[in-house]
């Protein structure tokens, strides 16, 4: 291995014995996407139990280790920009952000600036992890453009792995607070359904067989009986894209103001546009983990942002 690189370990499963090494490590190493693993293959970065490895495709058996080298984070291409930040907490390792609804959270073509990236780059001023690569750094997960609330960032990659970690064995609390279409019955219960990519549209996500894309849980609980609506607190088990708006609309219950997944009523829309509301319901309530770093067990809660509390008030009263 290269010296001066940081090093992640990881053995194969029985679930993955067969499979390409990329994708292999891809599953097992949800912080790094599969281009990103599969480039530091093809550089050498990548050793298992018979030396450096350079094919993505090597087929792996179960129990074999590899170790993945990861080159000491170049210059982020994202610029830093003085943007306004809600910062629940921080400290050496890792920063809380409550983020608002509007704000993506890294660059990607269409959003190159104003991103909650650029932001952490001039408050935490070079002290993010390079994992995630030149134009993720820090980013431990990710939630939607228009969905607001609390979203933890790394400062290093001890507590970038730590974190990563649990978001692995799913051990992460997370609560979302939704407003969906309609009444769920019965009003609390658990969705476990795959999720990948819809196979008419590739932007969209869809529940798919078992065995395609990612097996992802969802509980959900009613908290409030509203005009033809509800509001729905939502726990994750597991962290696909989309996870709560594709459950919530499988079950027939989509998120008012789902731009992709919910075709709200007229009478929502009417709502909507005089409210201005123009997103998904959606609000990243709790969050709550380990410190990697210290061990120390935390929690953050995230009220619900005014425009979501509007919309609450307003089907109250309808």
């Amino acid at each position: 291995m290269r010296p001066g690189v940081s090093t992640i370990e990881t053995t194969i499963p029985q679930d993955c014995a067969g499979n390409r090494l990329d994708k292999s490590l891809a599953s097992l190493l949800p912080d790094m996407s599969r281009e990103r693993i599969k480039a530091l293959i093809l550089e050498g970065c990548v050793d298992g139990p018979a030396g450096q490895v350079s094919d993505p495709a090597l087929k792996v058996a179960t129990g074999q280790t590899f170790s993945i080298g990861v080159p000491p984070p170049i210059e982020a291409q994202a610029a830093a920009q003085d943007i306004s930040l809600t910062i629940v907490y921080e400290d050496a390792d890792l920063i809380v952000i409550d983020k608002p609804a509007g704000m993506v959270v890294h660059p990607a073509a269409g959003n190159l600036d104003g991103t909650l990236v650029n932001a952490l780059l001039h408050h935490c001023a070079g002290q993010l992890s390079g994992i995630g690569g030149v134009a993720r750094p820090g980013i431990v997960h990710r939630i939607d453009k228009d969905t607001s609330g609390l979203l933890v960032a790394a400062k290093n990659d001890k507590a970038h792995e730590g974190l990563a970690r649990q978001f692995k064995d799913h051990s992460i609390e997370r609560l979302y607070a939704a407003v969906v279409v309609g009444r769920p019955s019965p009003p609390a219960g658990t969705v476990s359904q795959w999720i990948g990519r819809a196979d008419n549209d590739r932007k969209k996500m869809a529940v798919q067989p078992e065995g395609r894309g990612k097996h992802a849980v969802t509980h959900y609980r009613t908290l409030e009986r509203l005009a033809d609506a509800a509001l729905v607190e939502c726990k994750l088990e597991t962290g696909r894209t989309h996870q709560v708006r594709v459950h919530m609309a499988h079950l027939g219950h989509p998120l008012i103001g789902d731009p992709v997944y919910s075709k709200s009523k007229k009478h929502f829309k009417s709502l909507l546009e005089t409210i201005c509301f123009s997103r998904q319901a959606l609000h990243a309530r709790t969050l709550g983990f380990i410190h990697p770093v210290t061990s120390r067990a935390l929690s953050f809660e995230s009220h619900i942002p005014p425009d979501m509390q509007e919309l609450l008030s307003r089907l109250r009263v309808l």
